[in-house]
């Protein structure tokens, strides 16, 4: 299979809420707006997409229907530490404080208003014991 784009759809009882959120705090732009999809895209990168969906919507097969469980968002980025200054700022639930892990990332965990998990990354040099888990190719210089 040729992905021409991939992306993840997040179910909700909120579309509007939990797309203005991304909004606000992730400079999404919707590129498609509806009561029950939004499509949104990075103001940033046009590469970078999600989607929220209601999620008992009839396009939805009756067995799928439902919430998101057990998803979590990653972004890397250039700066977290300007990221979680602006997450503090706007108030959003710091589920994990920034911090630098020994696996090679700084990072901190929010949540959106469906409760995915966010996790906001830099990736940081690991320690010597998790540089010898990473492909050759994977490895930061």
């Amino acid at each position: 299979m040729k992905c021409t784009q991939f992306y993840p759809v997040i179910m909700t009882d909120d579309v509007a809420g939990t797309a203005r959120f991304y909004q606000e705090h992730f400079r999404f732009k919707p590129s498609f707006e509806s009561d029950w999809y939004v499509h949104l895209q990075s103001s940033e990168d046009e590469s970078i997409n999600i989607a929220v969906l209601q999620g008992d919507h009839e396009t939805i097969p009756e067995a799928g229907r439902g919430r998101v469980s057990g998803l979590l968002l990653n972004f890397e980025v250039e700066d977290v530490d300007s990221e979680y200054a602006r997450a503090e700022a706007s108030g959003l639930p710091i589920l994990l404080p920034l911090r630098d892990e020994p696996f090679g990332q700084r990072h901190f965990i929010t949540r959106d208003p469906s409760g995915v998990l966010i996790d906001i990354i830099k990736p940081i040099p690991p320690s010597e014991e998790f540089m010898k888990l990473y492909a050759e190719e994977a490895r930061l210089t």
